[in-house]
């Protein structure tokens, strides 16, 4: 997935301002390019885990749909672990195949980590690139 630096500073955000819970939210893509985050509530309000109100998850959806996008990636943020897909990440990503997952890992005083995984179906992960582009004037 390609992002555009300034969409990729909303999400840091959204995990820093959620600090020490885990944030949540979408990347709307097209044509391999993020157009757009739809920042998300997590409800369960934990360091440890995040989850979606499925009415917010269904508006959210029809957002992205309503401007020719797609649902790219899903992204959240670990606050006590590396930036890399949990077992619940695994099993969760089976509702979703073949959209991305972003991790931002964020602990207090340090610097984020961004990585980007692919799972599929089997619960095999791989990470890919996340290209990040600076928006020319």
């Amino acid at each position: 997935m390609r992002i555009d630096s300034a969409l990729l500073e909303r999400i840091v955000a959204h995990a820093r301002r959620d600090f020490p819970n885990e944030c949540c939210g979408v990347i709307a893509v097209r044509d391999g390019h993020a157009m757009a985050v739809y920042e998300a509530t997590n409800v369960q309000a934990s360091p440890l885990r995040f989850e979606v109100d499925p009415l917010e998850v269904l508006r959210i959806d029809n957002a992205i749909e309503a401007e020719g996008n797609t649902l790219g990636a899903i992204y959240h943020s670990h606050t006590r672990s590396e930036p890399y897909p949990s077992q619940t990440d695994i099993g969760f990503a089976e509702r979703w195949p073949k959209v991305e997952w972003l991790i931002v890992g964020l602990r207090r005083d340090e610097e984020p980590t961004i990585r980007s995984y692919l799972i599929d179906d089997d619960g095999v992960v791989e990470e890919v690139e996340v290209q990040v582009e600076v928006a020319s004037d």
